[in-house]
């Protein structure tokens, strides 16, 4: 069964708000709506709910008339497969919130961010990686990384921040560095650079992305990834912590635009 989305994951955690605030447990409801108790526990960990389903448990914690609509429309937008969907990948945790996010605040490290990549960067990437792709398998990589590069434009934008330590942008060729300048022109874009002449900093414990969600709360997710896989974390302490990190680095880096002469500089050398 495919991992739930973010979307259908805050549909569950609303529905057992819901039954929480009703006072009622898993048995009850699941006795109630003639359903076993395992069915009730995937829904509130994001397995999604059919309509008719959806509007017996909204009747049964007693949302009606107007509240219902708020839960209706997260419910649709849940069900929404999403692009993804087509890509025969096994795992999608961070597109999912990447296409539902409204900001992103990125730091890496070693790499150019996936959203500023070129073609030509991103398949030396894929080919260079210890985990072996076949031909098609970097062919899907880079289409899907291409995908996720849409949010940048259109009729509503990814607020998309980066900060990229000098590391990672020196040895890169010119055509990706002329690539970073172009794509931070954007008005929804900034790009700073984080030169080595600072020193020392706390970013060197590793990259990580924060992402702001459009959602009831305004949520926030910080999403690490490492050697052995990924996680996402909605702590409020480590998100507080992670946010304060980044406005840190990014007070430490060269502003937008003196880092767009700095890299213009470097691509003029190659």
């Amino acid at each position: 069964m495919a991992e739930p989305t973010y979307r259908q994951q805050r549909l569950g955690e609303a529905l057992k708000s819901l039954r929480e605030r009703a006072g009622m447990s898993q048995h009850q409801v699941a006795r109630r709506l003639h359903y076993n108790v395992p069915k009730i526990s995937r829904i509130e960990n994001g397995q999604l709910p059919d309509i008719h389903a959806m509007r017996a448990m909204l009747d049964l914690f007693g949302v009606i008339g107007e509240e219902e609509t708020p839960y209706i429309e997260l419910w649709e937008l849940a069900k929404d497969k999403g692009w993804w969907r087509a890509y025969d990948i096994d795992g999608y945790g961070y597109l999912g919130l990447e296409h539902d996010a409204s900001r992103v605040r990125e730091f890496q490290l070693g790499y150019i961010p996936g959203q500023l990549q070129t073609v030509r960067y991103m398949t030396a990437v894929f080919e260079g990686s210890v985990t072996q792709r076949s031909r098609k398998r970097i062919e899907t990589d880079v289409a899907i990384r291409m995908r996720r590069q849409q949010r940048l434009v259109g009729d509503n934008p990814l607020d998309y921040h980066g900060v990229i330590s000098e590391a990672a942008v020196r040895p890169v060729d010119r055509e990706q560095l002329l690539h970073l300048v172009e794509t931070g022109r954007l008005p929804n874009v900034t790009i700073q650079l984080l030169p080595e002449s600072v020193g020392p900093h706390d970013g060197q414990g590793g990259p990580f992305t924060l992402l702001d969600m459009p959602f009831a709360g305004d949520p926030q997710v910080l999403y690490i990834e490492h050697m052995a896989g990924a996680i996402h974390i909605e702590d409020p302490h480590r998100l507080k912590a992670a946010t304060l990190l980044f406005k840190h680095l990014s007070e430490l880096a060269l502003s937008h635009d003196d880092s767009a002469t700095w890299i213009e500089r470097l691509a003029a050398e190659r």
